[in-house]
């Protein structure tokens, strides 16, 4: 087993163990409202994340910012990109912090949040800097311009000739293969989908709109003994090839970030917006989002039922269970 898949078996271990409630809001300090003015138009301020006292006549205030087209599926952001940070030069008044100045700066991954985040966490943001830059070392073996990713998904397709699979990001490229519509059989489980078994699959990539995935597995196998399931199944092609997004389907699982709503961009101390599952609770490992846009790393680009558009990290293609 290579080292990124036992990092990712031990996240998903322990993440079982230790499924996420909704987590209160970071605490916020109160200069943070007086640095957010200084914020360009075209960013987005995330979290503040660190506050430097050293010289106590002239305190440093960091907040992440991030762009203010991050969750925008054309221009969506990088996983892999540390982004910017805003540093606020810091005065009292009337016994408070307050910005005098701030300027944009590019982010300095050294500088630790020293800012308390209160999360149900099993794992640590380091583990999570490890696992991405494992997987940005695969992106050499990936198309040129397809952004590494390490989600799951499913096809949604209902076409009964079901969904082309291609070999490039395109609608004019070849055609691979297919994945069959949802499959329904007499099934002996107890937690069949009503509406049929869906296809489900790695996504390894991404690139305008198109998720490039691999090892599609035949619809329903895993969950069903083998002795009953029926021999003349779909076969759906296996190998790597492009999918459309917009045919792309998957569950919520435990991000080991804060839950109940999606993140500007894909980092946990991007600006965080509340969503809505689609029973109208807030969003959590136990249900999926309305769409998946696009990926990066182990995070996806997601519209939820109410209409949120954000990043979620690690998605699931379980359709028995959440992926808490």
């Amino acid at each position: 087993m290579t080292r990124i898949a036992i990092l990712i078996a031990g996240l998903i271990t322990a993440g079982t163990a230790f499924a996420q409630p909704v987590t209160p809001p970071p605490e916020t300090p109160a200069w943070f409202t007086s640095a957010r003015a200084f914020v360009p138009p075209d960013r987005v301020a995330g979290q503040a994340f660190h506050v430097d006292m050293s010289d106590p006549q002239a305190p440093v205030g960091y907040v992440a910012t991030y762009p203010a087209g991050a969750n925008d599926p054309k221009t969506a952001a990088s996983a892999f990109d540390a982004g910017e940070m805003l540093v606020a030069k810091l005065v009292r008044s009337d016994g408070r912090l307050t910005t005098l100045s701030a300027e944009l700066r590019p982010r300095d991954v050294t500088l630790n949040s020293n800012i308390p985040r209160v999360l149900s966490a099993a794992h640590d943001d380091a583990e999570y800097r490890q696992l991405h830059a494992e997987l940005l070392k695969t992106r050499g073996a990936l198309p040129d311009g397809a952004v590494p990713c390490d989600i799951h998904g499913w096809s949604t397709e209902r076409d009964p000739n079901g969904l082309n699979v291609r070999a490039g990001p395109s609608t004019k490229a070849k055609v691979l293969g297919t994945l069959p519509p949802p499959y329904k059989f007499k099934s002996k489980g107890e937690n069949v989908p009503d509406g049929g078994w869906l296809t489900e699959f790695s996504i390894i990539g991404f690139k305008d709109g198109w998720f490039l995935i691999e090892g599609a597995a035949p619809p329903g196998k895993e969950y069903e003994d083998e002795s009953s399931y029926p021999r003349n199944h779909p076969k759906p092609y296996g190998g790597r090839g492009w999918v459309a997004a917009s045919k792309v389907g998957a569950q919520y699982a435990n991000g080991d970030t804060r839950m109940g709503g999606l993140f500007q961009a894909p980092h946990v101390d991007a600006q965080w917006t509340p969503a809505k599952g689609e029973r109208g609770s807030e969003i959590s490992a136990d249900g999926g989002p309305k769409r998946v846009l696009a990926c990066s790393g182990f995070w996806a680009l997601v519209e939820s039922h109410d209409g949120v558009r954000g990043w979620w990290r690690r998605l699931c293609s379980s359709q028995v269970t959440n992926c808490s």
